[in-house]
Order: C-alpha cells, then sequence, then structure tokens
C-alpha cells in the first residue's frame, strides 16, 4: 500500500511539474512586464480601491466588498462597484444597477456575486465589464464616484488603483499556500508584496496562525484581522422578523461557495443537528431538479431546514422547495472600524 501510494505521488508531480512551470513563467512574464511598463496600466479620475486575493477563493470577497461599501458610504463617500461579472451570460459593459433600481434579468445575465451585492446595498451603483477601465468610465460618466471598488482586482494589473487590499483565509492550510496546482495560490507568494493592506478572514478575532502570523510579518505589509459570522439574511422574507432557533433542529446544508465548511461550522455553533452537507461547485448554477433531489434526499428523516447562503438563495429563490429554506448572510466585523478607515485614508488620501 505504501509502495503505491509513493507511486501515485511520483506520476501525479511527473504530471503537474510541466504545468507547474508553465503556469509559474506565464504569471512571472506577465508580472514583469506590468512592473517594467510593457504592459499599459490605465489611470481612473477618481480613487480606486481593489479587493482580491492570491488564492483561488473562499477568503470572501464579496462580503468585504460589501462591508467597505457600507463603510465608505457612511463616511459621506460617494461608492460604485466594478465587477468582471464572472461567468455571466452577458457581453460588454451592463448596467446591474443605479444603486436604486431592481436588476432588471436574473443573476445569470450579471454573474451571482454583483447580482446579489446590487440587492443586498442601497444607493451604490455596480456596473460588469470585463474591461475594468471601459466599466470604470461607464461608473464616472453615468454616477461620479468619488470611490470605486474593484471586485477581485489583485490579478487585473491593466487597470491602476490606489488601495490594494489583499484578504488571506486564516483556515486555509499551510499546504495550500503553493502555487497551482500543487496549493491554492493563483500567484506565488512573494506577489503579495504589491498589496497596500492585507485583511486576515475568518479568524473570529483569534490571531492568525502561528505560521501565517510569521508569513504576515515578513511582508512589513499592515495587516488587519477580521471576524466573520453567519446571520440571518435580510433577503429571505420568509424567515425575516421570525426569532428562530436552530438549536437541536435536524438541518440539511447545502452550497455551492468555495469554502464550505467555514459556513457548516457557523450553522452548528448556532446548535443545529446538520444531517446532511450538499456541496456544489463554485458558482454552480442551479436548476429546479437540483431541488427536488434535495427535497427527495430529505424525506422520511426528519429534517426541519433546509440552510443556505445569500449567494446560493438569489438563484434559487424562483424555484419551488417543499422543505423550509432558512438563508444566512456572511458578515464582516472588525473590533475597531476607524482604525481601518484611518488605514484606508492615509494611502489614498
Amino acid at each position: 500500500m505504501l509502495k503505491m501510494q509513493r507511486l501515485n505521488k511520483y506520476w501525479f508531480i511527473c504530471f503537474t511539474l510541466p504545468i507547474y512551470i508553465i503556469y509559474w513563467t506565464v504569471i512571472y512574464i506577465r508580472n514583469l512586464f506590468f512592473d517594467y511598463g510593457i504592459f499599459t496600466v490605465k489611470k481612473l479620475p477618481c480613487k480606486v480601491i481593489s479587493i482580491g486575493n492570491l488564492s483561488l477563493g473562499g477568503t470572501g470577497k464579496t462580503p468585504m466588498v460589501i462591508f467597505l461599501a457600507k463603510l465608505l458610504k457612511e463616511q459621506g463617500k460617494k461608492v460604485a462597484i466594478l465587477s468582471r461579472g464572472y461567468r455571466r451570460q452577458s457581453k460588454g459593459t451592463v448596467l446591474v444597477t443605479n444603486g436604486f433600481s431592481v436588476p432588471k434579468d436574473g443573476y445569470k445575465r450579471y454573474g451571482d456575486e454583483p447580482f446579489l451585492i446590487s440587492k443586498v446595498l442601497t444607493g451604490v451603483p455596480v456596473v460588469v465589464d470585463k474591461n475594468r477601465y471601459r466599466g470604470g468610465k461607464f461608473l464616472i460618466k453615468k454616477f461620479q464616484p468619488q470611490i470605486i471598488l474593484l471586485d477581485d482586482g489583485y490579478q487585473h494589473r491593466a487597470i491602476a488603483r490606489d488601495l490594494d487590499i489583499v484578504l488571506i483565509n486564516n483556515r486555509e492550510k499551510k499546504a495550500n499556500y503553493k502555487l497551482i496546482p500543487f496549493g491554492q495560490l493563483r500567484e506565488p507568494w512573494g506577489n503579495i508584496s504589491r498589496a497596500s493592506l492585507i485583511i486576515v478572514t475568518k479568524t473570529n478575532f483569534n490571531y492568525p496562525k502561528p505560521f501565517l502570523e510569521k508569513k504576515l510579518k515578513k511582508t512589513n505589509i499592515d495587516f488587519f484581522i477580521s471576524k466573520t459570522e453567519s446571520v440571518f439574511s435580510k433577503l429571505d422574507r420568509a424567515t425575516l422578523n421570525k426569532n428562530i432557533n436552530l438549536k437541536n433542529k435536524k438541518v440539511v446544508v447545502f452550497s455551492a461557495i468555495a469554502d464550505q465548511q467555514s459556513f457548516i461550522e457557523e450553522i452548528e455553533k448556532k446548535g443545529a443537528v446538520v444531517y446532511r452537507k450538499i456541496n456544489f461547485r463554485d458558482h454552480y448554477n442551479y436548476s429546479q431538479e437540483d431541488l427536488d433531489q434535495i427535497d427527495l434526499s430529505c424525506q422520511g428523516y426528519g429534517v426541519d431546514f433546509l440552510i443556505t447562503t445569500e449567494k446560493d438563495w438569489v438563484k434559487i429563490e424562483s424555484f419551488n422547495v417543499k422543505h423550509p429554506v432558512i438563508v444566512f448572510s456572511s458578515t464582516i466585523y472588525f473590533r475597531d472600524n476607524n482604525q481601518l478607515i484611518k488605514a484606508i485614508q492615509k494611502i489614498i488620501n
């Protein structure tokens, strides 16, 4: 058995090493071209704050974009959000919302995350465009924002930014801090040197893991720790304003997010008994058949609730579901918002 495991590991390395070398080379050359001005970086006539990460997902970018938009609005700033609109079915520059209108079509036209953001925030225009500079110019022409939040923008270097915020998931395993396909990093850890600020997510106000703390301190970049908590979503009108106690309730958790385990642990902290976990791939497009199968798998087992996330809810709210569904939003907290604001203002002012 041990010999077979070693053989499998050998063949895995032989197969993936050429992919790793090619990918590393492409990333290195691309960043080098940006560093030396061979690739053009365009500047928008307003402040741009990028929220991104080094890893493949699960750091909480969407909750952080929502948090920062609200925080900056509280400071009296005119804010807009610019996203690529990952896996959307539309092309070009598309206005998701002017900040007050309801999106005209479903999430597939805009991408699930921009669609969710448009439903959660009020008074914040949201635009999707693969060409971020073109999308930014559209926002400036239509809404004259003082600050544009660039969703998932760390690797999108073609547009200049005044502040680069990188999110790091405190729950990420040490082994994952390698470049794909050997780990979860989109680009080498050393490239975090481009960041202006680092925010460690999902710490629940504990200090980062020792190995991560050591890595962060070596960067000499200011970092903040944040808490992520699942709370009842305001989008789910069926449970809105109802005092639901999940203690000892048998539930089925389903989602299509990158870090489902963190979400499940949040539900378990509320006293729920997780009978089944159903994990679809990130950004999965549900069908009625999927919900029928989930319902069917619960029959006869005394399941009290189905539980999912806001990101999933905006994709399934039009479907028929026999079991009651509870929707949770992922909310970001800092011990002192003023410290974060001061750090941001210090860089962008």
